[in-house]
């Protein structure tokens, strides 16, 4: 018999699969290319997950972040270059945008007046790494967004077809 699991010993992929209320059997029904037993050994940690197994388990657990989870955390070139984004609340991700938004304006000056002449002069560098954490707030903020969004796709909570028609006619206005 299978030993229960308790909440300290699993890790995201357990977690996602069980938020789905799914047995590996019944995963590896849906995932169609990964065996209970291999399901078995990444959620234990005993083998590592493969790209191409991270991507079907996050759009078939519905759960985006697991592809940043995985860059960030696993992959040997997303640990030094990938920032780890947890999907927040709505409202939390927007406080933050504006928050940084605000804080970028009143830099702006600051920033024109650093780089300028093309060279960051030893006593401008504290203002400059200032204005550079400042801005991966901001980036770090739009992919809290975009994995919020992804997440509210997934679930059904925004229509997939009426987001692709805007998104289409986004692109259309764009181009033109």
């Amino acid at each position: 018999m299978a030993r229960a699991s308790t909440k300290e010993n699993k890790n995201i992929y357990q977690q996602l699969r069980e938020e789905q209320k799914w047995s590996r059997d019944k995963a590896s029904q849906e995932l169609g290319t990964i065996p209970p037993e291999r399901i078995e050994r990444i959620e234990s940690g005993r083998f590592n997950a493969h790209p191409d197994e991270v991507v079907l388990m996050a759009e078939k657990y519905k759960a985006p972040q697991l592809c940043n989870y995985y860059c960030a955390n696993e992959c040997e070139i997303g640990r030094q270059h990938v920032p780890e984004v947890r999907i927040k609340d709505l409202a939390q991700i927007v406080l933050e945008m504006l928050l940084s938004l605000n804080s970028a304006k009143r830099n702006q000056e600051r920033l024109i007046d650093i780089t300028a002449d093309g060279v960051i002069e030893n006593d401008e560098i504290d203002d400059f790494i200032g204005i550079q954490d400042n801005l991966e707030k901001i980036s770090l903020t739009v992919e809290a967004l975009r994995l919020w969004s992804e997440k509210m796709l997934a679930d059904g909570k925004i229509d997939l077809d009426a987001y692709k028609e805007a998104k289409k006619r986004k692109q259309d206005v764009e181009v033109h």
